[in-house]
C-alpha cells in the first residue's frame, strides 16, 4: 500500500526557545533548530519513524531545498517533490515556557505548470486504497478550490484522501462532488466551516454526524486538552490522553494525522485509529521537530489512551442503513 503526503507549501521551521515571549522586548534565546517542515512533510517524517514506507510530493523551492533533501535521503522517504525556481518559505516558532507563538513568512508562487506537475505526480503513484494525505495551507497562486480538484483527480484511482486543511481550502473541497474519505479539522476550524459557534460536544457531534451524512467518511476533530472526537459508522468515541511534557506543540496534529494514516494502513478499527492518532500526537509534543521517540513508548501511549464511546453502531444498524 503506498501512503503519499503532498505539502504544496512546505517550510522550514525555525524554532527559538525563550523563557518567556514579551512584545517590545528584546530576548535572548536559549536555542534555535532549523527543521524540514510543512504539515505534509511532516506526517511522512512521522510514518517513515513507525516504519510506514511513504513518498511525498509537492512545490520546493530549489535554492533552500538541501535541509529537506537531507531529512527525506536520512529516513528513506520517497522524494517526488517538484523543484519550483525561488526560496521555500521559513516559519518562525517563539516557544517560551506556556505556549508557541507562530510568525509564518510568504513562500514560493506557484505556477499552473508546477501545480499540474504536482498533480500528476501525485496521480500516477496511487492505485485503488493507497492514502493521499494532502495538508497545510496553500501557496500564492493557488486557487481556494484546489484542493477540491486535487481530491476529484485522486477520487478517480478509487483511493483514500485524508484531509488537513482550513478556511476557503477546506470550505471549497467539503462542497465539491467528490469528498475526501477522512478531515481533521480542530474544533476552531471546524467551527468556521460550519459558521457558527462549537463550544460544547454536542456541537461538535452535531457538525461531525453533519459531514459524514454527506459522505465523509471518517471525521476526527481535534480538541486540545480534551482530547479529539472520532466519527465513522462505526461509532463516535471521544479519546484523550494527558501530555506529561510540553517540549513544543508544533507538528502535534501532523503527527496525530500520520498515526490516523498508519492504523488505517492496518485496516484497524476506529477505536484502534483513536488510539493511535492520539498516542502519536502526545508523543510528538515531547519532542522538537518532525520526530517521534522509540516505537515502544508510542506503543505504551497507546494502551493507556482513554477512550469513551458516546455511541457504537451495530451491525443491525449498519445492514439497516445499507437497505
Amino acid at each position: 500500500m503506498t501512503v503519499l503526503t503532498v505539502t504544496l507549501n512546505p517550510a522550514i521551521d525555525q524554532t527559538i526557545a525563550l523563557d518567556r515571549l514579551v512584545r517590545g522586548a528584546v530576548h535572548r534565546a536559549h536555542s534555535v533548530r532549523y527543521d524540514a517542515g510543512g504539515k505534509g512533510v511532516n506526517v511522512a517524517s512521522c510514518l517513515a519513524d513507525w516504519g510506514v514506507p511513504v513518498a511525498v510530493t509537492g512545490l520546493l523551492g530549489r535554492e533552500n531545498a538541501a535541509v529537506f533533501e537531507a531529512l527525506f535521503a536520512a529516513k528513506r522517504i520517497d522524494d517526488r517533490f517538484v523543484r519550483a525556481d525561488g526560496v521555500t518559505r521559513t516559519n518562525i516558532k517563539l516557544v517560551d515556557d506556556e505556549e508557541t507563538t507562530d510568525i509564518n513568512l510568504p513562500g514560493l508562487t506557484a505556477t499552473p505548470q508546477a501545480l499540474d506537475a504536482v498533480t500528476e505526480t501525485a496521480t500516477a503513484l496511487v492505485r485503488r486504497g493507497d492514502i493521499a494525505i494532502l495538508s497545510g495551507s496553500l501557496p500564492l497562486g493557488c486557487a481556494p478550490d484546489h484542493y477540491a480538484q486535487l481530491i476529484a483527480a485522486l477520487g478517480e484511482s478509487e483511493m483514500r484522501v485524508i484531509l488537513d486543511a482550513s478556511g476557503p481550502a477546506l470550505t471549497a473541497a467539503l462542497a465539491a462532488p467528490v469528498l475526501p474519505f477522512c478531515i481533521k479539522p480542530n474544533r476552531h476550524e471546524l467551527a468556521a466551516w460550519a459558521g457558527t459557534s462549537l463550544d460544547t460536544l454536542d456541537d461538535l457531534v452535531a457538525a461531525a454526524r453533519q459531514l459524514h451524512a454527506r459522505g465523509v467518511a471518517l471525521v476526527i476533530v481535534s480538541m486540545g486538552a480534551e482530547g479529539a472526537l472520532f466519527l465513522s459508522d462505526e461509532a463516535t468515541l471521544v479519546a484523550g490522553l494527558p501530555a506529561a511534557e510540553l517540549a513544543s506543540t508544533v507538528g502535534a496534529g501532523d503527527a496525530m494525522v500520520a498515526g490516523i494514516a498508519a492504523a488505517l494502513v492496518e485496516g484497524a478499527g476506529l477505536e484502534r485509529i483513536a488510539r493511535l492518532s492520539t498516542a502519536f500526537a502526545v508523543a510528538k509534543i515531547g519532542r522538537a521537530g518532525p520526530h517521534l521517540p522509540d516505537l515502544a513508548t508510542v506503543r505504551a501511549l497507546a494502551d493507556e489512551v482513554n477512550i469513551r464511546v458516546l455511541e457504537k453502531i451495530t451491525d443491525t444498524e449498519k445492514m439497516g442503513e445499507v437497505r
